[in-house]
């Protein structure tokens, strides 16, 4: 286990060893997800130090591999789950009801009455409801557990605007009808316990004021809750996640110290406890993605090199124009063996996945070394809403995933095929044939 003091507060793209990278895929195939659990340990540590009074809880939304929730679990994290199949792995990686919050948004039947059930059997978990529609569905369904109510505080901040929650009418009651709503709740006989709300995801240090006056906010809030609750007041006060990371290589790390100090100061005097719940801090630098050239060809403007991974694999660049790195490992791994021949010519590529799209791209004429069919690139920073966002359009099977943890590495998720994306359909189409006829 690394010191936390010598423990960098970025793992950049550059620090990984570029010949292990290659082993795995001539081990593994590609493309192939690679997460390392001893920096998510590292980055859990580094923001436990900075908060050491709060309630740590992990968005599990940014990757759900049951190793990583594992992971978190036993270095003392909760975790936040979005859904119905998240409280269930969370439930599976062996937490607690008192260690899981559910904070869906306009949750299907189907997972509130999943979530119902699995309630009776774990009394201490806790509901996030983010509209008065769903504290009427949890009371039909006989809930009236541990009750925290998502507001809207009217701020958003983060990477892109597609993931500013703060002040999106989708997300949470209205702030200034939230006395209201808890107040009626807790006449209902829901155990009111907390207020949730979370600005947005990739908050950098250039929006931390928009992080404090949000903060201020929740801090104003929860007094008048207690008060309104005739002073029994709130067992704590979720000002979400949104750490951001730096995915460039010229971006500075978060100063966790100061986001820490500046959310104490504005969230003010309580006696409810502070809860964060990041997810990108966490595993974003832990992971990355691995994918083999397989075609490279001049165009007009540029040289475009095709590689088996696409926005099937790691959709971020297509959906938010998200950057991430890319270094050519076959190139650096030879350079560390001292291999003369793998100095080559640096110029501009257009990294390209195999999906028929024009927007499956990982990146525009940036300059690389020049890239050879079979060459091996890392996509860094691949660690959060990588994997979790992979899907199987164009009928692409997604990829595997191996952990790391020291000298140990396994497969944490099989490499899909052709018959994993159809067998679905063909279960379907079984039952179809065997099934009488409606009106029979």
């Amino acid at each position: 286990m690394t010191d936390l003091a010598e423990s960098p507060a970025v793992r950049r793209l550059a620090d990984w060893d570029p010949a292990d990278l290659q082993s795995l895929v001539g081990e593994y195939g590609s493309p192939l997800y690679v997460l390392d659990l001893e920096r998510v340990r590292q980055n859990y540590r580094r923001l436990e130090a900075a908060f050491p009074d709060a309630e740590i809880l992990y968005a599990v939304k940014a990757n759900a591999l049951g190793d990583v929730l594992t992971t978190l679990r036993e270095a003392g994290a909760g975790l936040e789950c979005a859904s119905a199949g998240e409280v269930k792995r969370a439930l599976d990686a062996g937490a607690s009801g008192d260690e899981v919050h559910y904070t869906a948004v306009n949750p299907p039947a189907r997972d509130l009455d999943w979530l119902v059930d699995a309630w009776r059997d774990h009394p201490d978990l806790t509901v996030t409801a983010g509209s008065e529609d769903t504290i009427d569905r949890l009371a039909d369904r006989g809930y009236n557990g541990r009750l925290c109510l998502r507001v809207n505080p009217g701020i958003g901040a983060g990477h892109h605007e597609k993931v500013r929650t703060g002040a999106a009418a989708k997300f949470g009651v209205p702030a200034e009808r939230a006395v209201e709503v808890l107040a009626n709740a807790a006449d209902r006989g829901f155990d009111v316990v907390g207020i949730h709300a979370h600005v947005g995801s990739g908050v950098s240090s250039d929006q931390l004021d928009a992080h404090r006056e949000f903060v201020a906010r929740m801090g104003d809030l929860a007094r008048d809750v207690s008060e309104a609750l005739g002073g029994s007041g709130l067992e704590f006060v979720d000002v979400g996640g949104g750490f951001g990371v730096p995915y460039r290589e010229d971006e500075e790390p978060l100063e966790l110290g100061s986001v820490a100090d500046a959310t104490r100061e504005a969230l003010g005097e309580l006696d409810a406890r502070l809860t964060i719940e990041p997810g990108r801090y966490f595993v974003a630098d832990a992971g990355v993605l691995l994918t083999a050239v397989n075609t490279v060809k001049a165009a007009r403007e540029t040289t475009v090199v095709g590689v088996d991974a696409g926005m099937t694999t790691l959709l971020r660049p297509a959906m938010y124009d998200a950057y991430h790195p890319i270094r050519n490992v076959t190139v650096d791994a030879a350079a560390a063996n001292g291999d003369d021949g793998s100095e080559r010519e640096r110029l501009p590529q257009t990294v390209a996945g195999p999906i028929c799209e024009s927007g499956d791209v990982f990146c525009s004429d940036r300059e690389l070394p020049k890239s050879e069919r079979g060459d091996v690139l890392a996509i860094g920073n691949a660690g959060a809403y990588g994997y979790e966002m992979a899907n199987q359009y164009n009928s692409r099977p997604r990829p595997a995933s191996v952990v790391v943890d020291g000298n140990a590495v396994w497969v944490s998720r099989q490499r899909e095929d052709v018959e994993d994306v159809i067998r679905p359909e063909r279960a379907a189409s079984d039952g179809l044939k065997t099934t009488p006829p409606r009106g029979e």
